[in-house]
């Protein structure tokens, strides 16, 4: 049974007992999975997310490795087929004795630009299926029934599409502050070394101004859509929704609780950020004491062979911490779309309902 079937419910009566309030006391909620059935606090979202990471970590993990190394192989694959498609042009730019041209250059930035794109699209497809995976396995978790692998991969493939389309959509939103920001950048860049080469510093200063106040006049209404919109994923899964409708729907539930949901999303990418560094940070060691650009690079062959092994790692050790750290934000946001279901329209009753347990009114929600 998914959530969207899970309508508005008016709840059944408790088991006998005293009055809510009688003496002070107020029963607690149901809990037969990972959250108690009712409005949810800070602590209890974020109690959730690790304790549907430790429940079902075969599943979540199983997901995200099995998505970014299908990626990786993907991408290594398309790398090794424009290497085979242009490996002579980039012989004869690498090495410094033999000539060249922009009649080598041009061919290998279409190529190589090409493969970039490609794997951009790889890796959202890749993203677009974990962050499908977590709220397909808190459809089991919250309702404190197994999981297994087999049913989470057929629910977070069934729903792709719209994930992504609900991905792809809300990263075109941030999209405008972020290019403006790196045009002013890149403007900024290219002026420093004219400046140190004629003096001049060319003519750039107003791409930099327009660049950098346009990123800050953006800025806040992206990050006020990215939050209207972070539900969407979960609604897709949840309900089945459509890329659009995920959003409308999104958006419907985050109205008047804007601020924190902000808050509360802030601090679970925080905390993902920080777990993913220190995840990354010994991988990154490792590499130090791998080939360098100092060692043998006096041959073209040498200095290729050294700059693919490099990026090659960098790009596994990317993907190690990407894997081990997508999980617990879009755990956070759906255990949120889970609560402002249950504050908004009720739903706690018929999630007991459906976990088989008896319902009892909670006490009144906590804010955080």
């Amino acid at each position: 049974m998914t959530y969207g079937n899970m309508p508005p419910h008016a709840g059944a009566p408790g088991p006998l007992g005293p009055p809510p309030g009688w003496g002070g006391w107020m029963p607690p909620p149901p809990k037969p999975g990972v959250v108690p059935l009712g409005p949810l606090g800070l602590g209890e979202i974020l109690g959730g997310a690790f304790a549907t990471i430790g429940r079902h970590w075969k599943q979540l993990l199983g997901m995200a490795f099995a998505a970014y190394g299908m990626a990786l192989v993907i991408i290594g694959g398309a790398i090794a087929i424009a290497y085979a498609a242009v490996s002579d042009r980039l012989d004869r730019v690498l090495d410094p004795e033999g000539p060249s041209g922009w009649d080598d250059v041009w061919p290998l930035l279409l190529t190589f630009g090409g493969v970039y794109l490609f794997g951009l699209l790889v890796m959202l497809m890749a993203s677009a299926l974990v962050y499908a995976s977590c709220p397909a396995v808190l459809q089991d978790a919250v309702l404190g029934r197994p999981s297994a692998f087999g049913a989470v991969w057929g629910r977070s493939l069934a729903r792709l599409w719209s994930v992504m389309g609900s991905v792809v959509l809300t990263a075109l939103i941030a999209a405008v502050p972020m290019l403006l920001f790196a045009a002013a950048g890149v403007a900024l860049f290219i002026s420093l070394i004219t400046l140190s080469l004629d003096g001049t510093g060319g003519d750039f200063g107003w791409l930099i101004l327009i660049g950098f106040l346009g990123a800050l006049a953006t800025g806040p209404a992206a990050v006020w859509l990215w939050v209207k919109f972070c539900l969407a994923p979960a609604a897709a899964v949840f309900e089945g929704q459509g890329a659009v409708a995920a959003m409308t729907r999104s958006a419907q539930l985050v109205r008047g609780d804007w601020w924190r949901i902000f808050g509360i999303a802030l601090l679970a990418y925080a905390m993902a950020g920080v777990a993913g560094y220190l995840v990354q940070l010994p991988l990154s060691l490792l590499n130090l004491f791998g080939p360098s650009l100092t060692d043998d690079a006096s041959t073209s062959g040498a200095a290729l062979t050294i700059v693919i092994t490099s990026l090659a790692f960098g790009l596994v050790t990317s993907l190690v911490g990407q894997a081990l750290t997508a999980v617990f934000p879009q755990l956070v946001v759906s255990l949120l779309y889970v609560d402002r279901r249950i504050r908004t329209e009720n739903l706690a009753p018929a999630l007991a309902e459906a976990a088989g347990v008896p319902w009892q009114a909670p006490p009144a929600a906590p804010r955080f």
